[in-house]
């Protein structure tokens, strides 16, 4: 870790993380899970919400893609995604479902707003995010795509999300 110049587990949890939380609604894939808990820890993401059937730690499936970021970041099971989106949206944040939905918000035209905290919701790897939590959410992310597929891996697509996030929110704090 000193070589790489990285942080410990403890100094990680005590440093500021981005305004945002994951939160995956009935994800099969333990290694889609995994994958999730690295990029969260990749970009400093607050906090994993694991909803419905998603798998939660400790798996040996989900610390095979995570490589030890179950330990680094915050997380915690919640049965209903529909409950939790409400809580969410209570404790003040903006709730967006990552979907290919109508009203939807193309990722490069989204612009996060300063001193706001965000959730975005990504789904099912066959069926998505639940409709009734996309008719609750404050906002819908769609992923510009150009290709003949019509879809991303929820891992690659929570990374994209992410990044375009974090990005966007570096920009307004220089």
């Amino acid at each position: 870790m000193d070589d790489l110049n990285r942080d410990s587990v403890e100094e990680f949890k005590n440093k500021k993380k981005i305004p945002l939380v994951l939160v995956l609604d009935n994800v099969r894939s333990l290694n889609n899970v995994g994958s999730v808990f690295r990029t969260a820890d990749a970009f400093m993401a607050e906090k994993v919400y694991l909803c419905g059937i998603t798998g939660k730690p400790p798996h040996r499936d989900i610390e095979k893609t995570a490589l030890g970021a179950t330990e680094s970041v915050e997380w915690e099971h919640v049965p209903d995604t529909l409950a939790l989106v409400k809580q969410l949206q209570a404790q003040g944040y903006k709730v967006g479902s990552v979907e290919q939905a109508e009203s939807s918000i193309m990722l490069n035209q989204f612009q996060p707003q300063p001193n706001q905290k965000y959730a975005l919701v990504l789904g099912n790897e066959v069926f998505g995010v639940e409709q009734e939590v996309i008719n609750l959410s404050d906002f819908i992310l769609e992923i510009p795509q150009f290709g003949t597929k019509h879809s991303l891996n929820i891992s690659v697509a929570t990374g994209v999300v992410v990044w375009d996030f974090l990005s966007k929110t570096l920009t307004q704090e220089v």
